[in-house]
């Protein structure tokens, strides 16, 4: 079994047109949606209007998943929803702590390794008969390569890494194939957003941003019931709502892409 781990962003797009196009050997990508209320609004209507009638046209198969739950696993759980649904106790994102290092993380594992996981063994992934995923990771980000974290049933590789692909090269890749570009892939609330990304979001789309809010007010709420520290979803040490107020000027500091083990994110 041979799968392409499919993240929505500019190198699993130009990774499907290189299977369109015979330059990579992949006819099986998986899209782990981790929420219709939790992905980048942007990636979902990309998706849905471009890469799915894309991957269709050119025979390759472009499969959606969701996270279910529940004893007859009929119910989808996102990450938004298992926070706001919590009442916060299960933050699951990198959030930032008052000293300004990203927390723990569970959303990556729980809602895209497993996801994903969870199909390929019902597709007859094992230990002894692993499937092969190949992760979005281009030259440029080589550091965020690392078999040593597949699971037991997969073996990871990277042929965008063979292909000497970078990021810089995808655009050209994808509109060689008449596609527009996709939006940067991630989920609608995810802390590992940079700062000018927050302050375009709160100018350009204040409903999605005040949902972004929601999130944060809700997991601190939760905290401060236990007589716990505030988080953040930035490292500015101050809620969301508070930024960006009478033209504040924040550090255009960038987050820590390490963030994202393999790749999973942002491809």
């Amino acid at each position: 079994m041979r799968t392409f781990s499919f993240g929505g962003g500019w190198q699993s797009m130009a990774a499907l047109v290189l299977a369109a196009q015979g330059r990579i050997d992949f006819q099986t990508f998986l899209f782990a949606n981790v929420g219709q209320d939790s992905e980048n609004p942007h990636t979902l209507t990309y998706f849905e209007r471009y890469a799915a009638p894309f991957a269709a046209a050119h025979g390759l198969r472009l499969i959606e998943l969701e996270r279910r739950i529940g004893k007859d696993r009929q119910q989808t759980e996102t990450i938004r929803g298992r926070i706001i649904n919590s009442n916060g106790s299960r933050q699951t994102i990198p959030v930032f702590l008052t000293n300004g290092k990203p927390g723990k993380r569970n959303c990556t594992y729980d809602f895209k390794v497993l996801v994903t996981g969870a199909w390929l063994k019902a597709h007859g992934a094992t230990e002894d008969n692993p499937a092969t995923v190949a992760m979005g990771i281009s030259l440029d980000e080589i550091s965020r390569a690392n078999t040593g974290k597949a699971m037991p049933y997969e073996r990871l590789i990277y042929p965008l890494l063979d292909l000497k692909i970078r990021r810089a090269d995808c655009p050209r890749i994808i509109r060689s194939a008449g596609l527009p570009v996709p939006p940067k892939s991630s989920c609608d609330f995810c802390p590992m957003r940079k700062i000018h990304e927050w302050q375009a979001m709160r100018e350009q789309d204040p409903a999605r941003f005040e949902r972004a809010c929601k999130v944060e007010d809700t997991i601190n709420a939760h905290l401060a019931a236990k007589g716990k520290r505030p988080v953040y979803l930035t490292r500015m040490g101050r809620p969301l709502r508070e930024l960006f107020k009478d033209g504040e000027q924040l550090p255009l500091f960038a987050t820590d892409d390490a963030g994202c083990d393999n790749g999973w994110c942002w491809t």
